[in-house]
């Protein structure tokens, strides 16, 4: 049980990262984001480009070594406590920021992070063990359908405009997510002949696929706070709903309450975290009309031997920017967002 714990939170770091990694990536590779009369739908472009930059690229390796503990995680653990535990990514996010680059947190923020431990602690301690239902072929034959079915609906979401864009985008990718951790759970075994043979390999595959264009696709143009919010409801709640109904996931004796307000706690904290996924818009941004006035530089300062200028956009001033450098990327001070900063050789 406690390799099941640590599994859950070493994947929750990884995701938290990547996220955090994707997000700046696609705001770099994204041609909404420069052209606001970019043509509705899918850019089926978008990954071919991202994979051209390293930093997503790594971010990809970052989330494969997550879905790995994941799958540790989902082995001893129900699914509400797991998708619970991995949809706390960006208090992780928010907790090393401040110790890595000094961060100030607001309180409402430190609030949301303790929520997060709160819960996380209250489903550590009253999860009992993975359910013993063992489901058939038609429960995984059902999760390949219904993952069709999400990704039609993404397709249809793709060519609205935002707000709505990006709300139900994040919102297939995070249904995408949980039938992800669905299928996951309901593996019948690793062995190679064994996951040919499974359905549900297809579905792991079929979903993740899903999940990951969906969630680019959501982070592109639009508000990625709107998006990560989407994707920690849509994750979690109906997830955990088909574990308590369908898998036997159960808590310990008596402990039903705590496992329910440590779930919701937890889900609704990391909610009030999702801005922490959020990098910088460009100068002249379609979410940010007649940017003039807002953008703000910040002093030139001396990094590893090159001037560097950087500059954001200011909401209150909390989090940090990703400056890009020729040697890598640098932490700065920043907004209460994650913002990707320009840099200027002098």
């Amino acid at each position: 049980m406690v390799a099941s714990l640590v599994a859950a939170v070493v994947a929750a770091v990884c995701y938290g990262t990547a996220s955090v990694m994707q997000a700046v990536a696609v705001r770099a590779a994204s041609r909404r984001a420069a052209d606001a009369s970019a043509p509705a739908g899918v850019d089926p472009g978008l990954l071919p480009r991202l994979f051209g930059q390293w930093r997503f690229t790594l971010s990809v390796l970052i989330d494969l070594a997550g879905f790995a503990a994941q799958l540790v995680a989902l082995r001893r653990l129900p699914l509400f406590a797991v998708q619970a535990m991995v949809a706390a990514n960006l208090a992780v996010v928010a907790v090393l920021a401040t110790f890595v680059i000094g961060v100030a947190l607001s309180a409402k923020e430190w609030l949301a992070v303790a929520g997060v431990i709160a819960g996380v602690g209250l489903l550590g301690a009253s999860a009992g063990a993975e359910g013993a239902t063992h489901p058939g072929t038609a429960f995984k034959v059902a999760l390949i359908i219904a993952t069709v079915v999400v990704a039609g609906c993404g397709l249809a979401a793709g060519r609205l405009r935002d707000p709505s864009r990006t709300l139900l985008l994040g919102t297939v990718a995070g249904l995408g997510y949980g039938l992800l951790g669905i299928a996951a759970r309901v593996l019948t075994g690793f062995a190679p002949l064994t996951l040919l043979k499974d359905p549900a390999a297809y579905a792991v595959v079929a979903a993740g696929v899903v999940s990951f264009v969906f969630y680019t696709a959501a982070l592109e143009g639009g508000s990625v706070t709107v998006a990560t919010a989407a994707v920690i409801l849509a994750e979690t709640l109906p997830p955990a709903l088909i574990g308590v109904l369908f898998l036997g996931d159960t808590t310990r004796p008596g402990l039903a309450p705590a496992a329910a307000v440590g779930f919701v706690l937890a889900v609704a904290s990391a909610v009030l975290l999702a801005r922490f996924g959020e990098p910088e818009r460009p100068p002249g941004h379609p979410a940010d009309p007649g940017g003039a006035g807002r953008r703000r530089a910040v002093p030139s300062t001396d990094l590893g031997g090159r001037r560097q200028v950087l500059s954001w956009w200011p909401v209150d001033q909390r989090l940090y920017a990703v400056t890009s450098l020729t040697t890598g990327a640098q932490l700065g001070r920043c907004s209460d967002s994650v913002k990707t900063s320009h840099t200027k050789a002098s």
